[in-house]
């Protein structure tokens, strides 16, 4: 005979779960929610010319903020459970975010929430210090930003970059797609110093080269038109 307490006990635990997937999931869908806003407001960056940038800035601003806090409560539940058990829920719009945060930040945002060392690239300690959450835990079963959703923000970023770069030219801005070349082939190079073991990652870092390919064939055509004056690469 089997005592049915056994299945009584495991239901507990099952509820329990339950409670703790449901409070989890009430955060992270208002993290989500306050990240779409985030994406919108920084979609007008594509349409608004370089030095009319600041009121976007400061609306992304605002928003990033409202999501660092929903951070902030998120850590203080998930600080309590196994991180690996429950990071799935919330790994996606960690990842949103901090592409965010890294756009921003290389529009020329966030400067007075970054730490006097940031440059417009932001570090993964720049991010967790500008977040107020560990990065990169090992020895500590708690909430942190891992490098892998750290990397998949840069590959975002890179992408939206990219989109950038043509956007630019219809605005009859001819020097940010040369910054954004510079810059993405900078970070294609340190991508490929790396030796990649995780299989979505890998994957998503490969099409770092089609961005690439694509603003340097922006910047290839502006150099053709003599839109871009002798030693613009460098700008």
């Amino acid at each position: 005979m089997i005592d049915q307490r056994i299945f009584e006990n495991l239901q507990t635990k099952i509820d329990e779960e339950t409670t703790v997937r449901d409070e989890l999931h009430e955060i992270v869908q208002t993290l989500a929610r306050r990240g779409r806003s985030t994406q919108a407001i920084l979609s007008r960056a594509h349409s608004t010319p370089a030095d009319q940038l600041k009121p976007v800035l400061d609306d992304v601003t605002k928003e990033i903020l409202a999501q660092k806090e929903e951070v902030t409560r998120l850590k203080a539940v998930a600080d309590q459970h196994p991180f690996y058990k429950y990071n799935g829920l919330w790994s996606r719009e960690l990842q949103n975010l901090v592409a965010s945060i890294e756009l921003c930040a290389w529009l020329g945002g966030l400067q007075e929430h970054k730490g006097p060392s940031s440059t417009s690239f932001m570090t993964i300690e720049d991010v967790g210090k500008f977040l107020d959450i560990p990065v990169n835990l090992k020895e500590q079963d708690a909430f942190h930003l891992t490098i892998e959703e750290y990397l998949l923000a840069l590959i975002a970023m890179v992408e939206e970059l990219a989109r950038l770069a043509v956007n630019s030219v219809t605005l009859g801005d001819y020097t940010r797609p040369m910054q954004i070349g510079n810059f993405v082939k900078e970070l294609f190079a340190g991508f490929q110093l790396l030796n990649l073991k995780n299989d979505i990652l890998r994957k998503r870092s490969d099409g770092i080269k089609y961005s690439v390919k694509k603003v340097e064939d922006v910047v290839y055509d502006l150099s053709l038109r003599n839109l871009v004056p002798k030693g613009g690469s460098s700008a």
